[in-house]
């Protein structure tokens, strides 16, 4: 949970621990540094330091120079690493608050930097016995002209919204079961006016949601589908827009043990699309978003049993389409495929799959980007990209051709759950498709959920990727203002 503390100042700021955003030195305010002070400010400026930090011995002032010479998402990004950089001199030097002063005319350029400083002060303490030494940074007071109190609320949202998705993302499977998966969804969904129904397994088995419970088999802890509705009564869509997150909550593989070395040391991380997805519930009724939005979250472990469903068997999933099962370790797809399938009574106008789904997708492009793939309009999958070039959770487009769907062709079933080891994303992609409403969009999330170093605002663990992209092509969907301006 996030225990920063935003506050929007008008009055003039104390030079004590305040980052000053500029474009150029001319913006600095006559008389607050010494002429001493103004010429090496300007000798770093002319040798390209965007980031100057003035020692004071028992404080800091910083120098954020912004460049005015790349376009508007590049200087965005900048200024977040710029806040990921001061966030670690704030660590580094127990700095416990910090004044940043908007110099800038863009009221979205100071916002970024505090971003990317508030993500990058990010960290998972749960589980450690030692308390941390020293001051701990718990404040950042905004001095802006440019800014309301709106607008600085709704970020504080998204950070917090960010911050609980990682938390999620870093809880072990000892503790974050299905069942205790489906629990945070439905407090999230009472602290926000959301409604909640949670899917047990005896309604399942009623049911018959074939995939869920096959995958299932080898537990010995219950899965849930948990469908959570964001309706609020100004929705601009007619029909909603379904979300559905990934929640396999440990992944070992199943009888396709995973084989390759450190294989399963993140598997706890196989449930960030879930996390993401709930997460993003949150944050659009949090800032009532005018939209009408339902999601779905299947949970499971896939876990090594006597009971564990097996490669060569047949699963009858929730729509009655038959899967032959040819890994076991494709269980993704197998959840997902009987939450798209149920997806459909709802007559979405747009359905999007967020899962760590696939290795081909980081083999494929790494850890910079998702991928993602689709049947909904180009016209939509250009939002899409236009969301996360914003937000900087960057996306790659698949090619999304029924060549590829000629792979899943089986002998004994309606289809196989895998292809060949080729294009393994893509497939992936297919198979979900013949269970989805139309307008669908995949997005494989493997690469981006989970870092084993740190990387700019994004810390060792959960990253949270999916929340801020998710939100921003959402209020942006009918190329309405969003809600934060």
């Amino acid at each position: 949970m996030i225990d920063l503390i935003f506050n929007l100042r008008n009055d003039r700021p104390q030079l004590v621990n305040s980052a000053f955003l500029i474009e150029n030195i001319d913006q600095l305010q006559s008389g607050i540094f010494s002429d001493r002070e103004i010429d090496y400010i300007q000798h770093q400026i002319e040798n390209n330091k965007k980031f100057i930090s003035l020692n004071y011995y028992y404080h800091w002032n910083y120098i954020i120079v912004t460049p005015t010479n790349s376009c508007k998402n590049d200087r965005l990004e900048e200024l977040r690493k710029i806040g990921a950089i001061v966030a670690v001199h704030i660590k580094k030097h127990e700095v416990n608050f910090v004044n940043v002063v908007d110099n800038l005319n863009d009221y979205q350029l100071p916002l970024a930097f505090i971003e990317g400083l508030a993500l990058a002060s990010y960290s998972f303490k749960k589980y450690k016995t030692e308390k941390p030494k020293g001051q701990k940074f718990g404040r950042i007071n905004l001095f802006s002209q440019n800014i309301t109190q709106k607008n600085l609320e709704h970020l504080e949202s998204v950070i917090t919204a960010v911050y609980k998705t990682r938390d999620l993302v870093n809880e072990p499977a000892s503790y974050l079961t299905a069942e205790k998966l489906a629990d945070e969804a439905v407090q999230i969904a009472k602290n926000a006016t959301i409604e909640v129904e949670v899917f047990h397994k005896e309604k399942l088995q009623k049911i018959k949601m074939g995939g869920l419970l096959a995958v299932n088999q080898g537990s010995t802890e219950p899965p849930t589908l948990t469908k959570m509705e964001w309706k609020p009564t100004n929705a601009l869509n007619e029909k909603p827009i379904v979300l559905i997150g990934k929640g396999v909550v440990y992944d070992s593989g199943g009888l396709s043990l995973k084989p390759t070395e450190n294989s399963m040391d993140e598997m706890k991380c196989d449930m960030a699309g879930a996390a993401a997805v709930i997460n993003t519930m949150d944050l659009l009724a949090n800032t009532q978003a005018p939209y009408h939005v339902i999601a779905l979250i299947p949970a499971t472990d896939n876990r090594l049993s006597a009971n564990s469903y097996a490669p060569g068997d047949v699963v009858t999933m929730y729509d009655g389409q038959t899967v032959e099962v040819m890994n076991t370790d494709a269980e993704g797809r197998m959840i997902l495929a009987d939450a798209l399938s149920y997806a459909k009574q709802f007559d979405p106008e747009l359905t999007i799959t967020v899962a760590t789904l696939t290795g081909s997708a980081v083999r494929a492009i790494g850890e910079r980007a998702s991928v993602f793939m689709g049947n909904a309009p180009q016209e939509t999958m250009l939002k899409l990209v236009e969301s996360a070039n914003r937000t900087h959770e960057r996306t790659v487009q698949f090619p999304f051709w029924d060549d590829y769907a000629e792979e899943l062709k089986s002998d004994v079933a309606d289809m196989k759950n895998i292809g060949s080891n080729l294009g393994g994303s893509i497939t992936a992609g297919k198979f979900l498709e013949k269970f989805a409403p139309k307008n669908f969009i995949h997005i494989d999330i493997a690469g981006t959920a989970f870092y084993t170093k740190e990387r700019e605002y994004y810390p060792i663990g959960g990253t949270g990727y999916g929340v801020r992209l998710l939100v921003d092509f959402i209020n942006n969907y009918n190329n309405k203002k969003t809600i934060a301006e």
